[in-house]
């Protein structure tokens, strides 16, 4: 499974969790981090990536298009990197069997 990590989220995540999502991406590697939603909803869509998220937009942009892309919606606060990189490690399985199932739009990592 192929993640592009939004604005909002921390470029180092690409690199720390290549081991376990290799191919993934963040929108600044890719020239889209002055994007607005849509364009980097088509670029995903395009491409095959599930969007990762601490934006509530994408979990909407869900609702009113459905997959795909997926979306993953971090909820976690106020965290670290560090954090989201443990959940994402921990929840390897549940998004793995979140990108086989053709009917889920959106996941929460909480």
């Amino acid at each position: 499974m192929k993640l592009l990590f939004d604005q909002n989220l921390s470029p180092r995540l690409v690199q720390l969790l290549a081991g376990v999502y290799p191919g993934s991406a963040h929108v600044m590697d890719i020239g889209l981090s002055a994007a607005d939603d849509r364009a980097i909803w088509a670029f995903a869509r395009e491409r095959g990536f599930a969007i990762v998220s601490k934006d509530g937009d994408f979990r909407q942009l869900s609702f009113l298009a459905g997959p795909p892309p997926k979306v993953i919606w971090v909820r976690l606060g106020n965290c670290t990197t560090d954090d989201i990189v443990t959940a994402l490690r921990q929840r390897a399985d549940d998004l793995r069997d979140f990108a086989s199932a053709p009917e889920a739009a959106f996941l929460v990592v909480a």
